[in-house]
């Protein structure tokens, strides 16, 4: 069964420690919600998730191998998303998508990629360029993403920034297919989300 953990986990910045101690595991069709002040390392959390930062000491397991034995496998199945939308504004939706995509090394065929972009509302907007986009569809690009790519783990920095309802909507509804496919998901977010996380991590308290 799909499931992850994380073990003792400790990262400083500088002479400041973010967080010590951090353990919890995630079971197939679980998620975790991420939360905390400013500055409380949430993202500095999920990059350790993502092998984008360097824990002071502990361990992260993905299906009861250690993560630094065998990357590789790991990160072909998470999808991250930072807190930035990544995309590009000279490329318009529809190449930002592939771009994306392609960085898996599993490139989308562009029927699907349409698809999902129409799924998350931008089917009127699939060949503009990303500038002329707002801040909310741009952040949908990045629902596409983790439409097409079908990962079994997201590790995901506040993904509901700049999205209006309807945008949090959609979101949730991945969310929900995700978990039910056994999908696992951490989310560090500061607002409520459906389906209800499994359980709450709270840093900084």
């Amino acid at each position: 069964m799909r499931a992850l953990e994380v073990r003792d986990l400790r990262c400083s910045r500088g002479p400041v420690t973010l967080f010590r101690d951090v353990s919890f595991a995630v079971a197939a069709g679980e998620w975790l919600a991420v939360r905390g002040a400013n500055g409380s390392g949430k993202t500095t959390l999920l990059r350790c998730l993502a092998g984008l930062t360097q824990p002071d000491c502990g361990e992260v397991l993905w299906e009861g191998t250690v993560v630094a034995r065998d990357p590789s496998a790991f990160h072909e199945a998470l999808s991250y998303g930072g807190h930035l939308a990544g995309i590009k504004d000279d490329l318009t939706a529809d190449e930002n998508l592939a771009a994306l995509v392609a960085l898996r090394g599993r490139p989308v065929d562009a029927q699907s990629r349409r698809a999902a972009l129409s799924r998350m509302g931008l089917e009127k907007r699939l060949h503009l360029p990303a500038r002329r986009l707002s801040a909310g569809q741009r952040r949908r690009i990045g629902l596409a993403r983790l439409a097409v790519e079908a990962a079994p783990l997201w590790a995901l920095d506040e993904p509901l920034t700049a999205l209006d309802d309807e945008g949090q909507r959609l979101f949730e509804h991945l969310l929900a297919e995700h978990l039910a496919s056994g999908g696992i998901a951490v989310i560090a977010t500061h607002q409520a989300l459906a389906p209800e996380p499994a359980r709450e991590l709270r840093l900084g308290s």
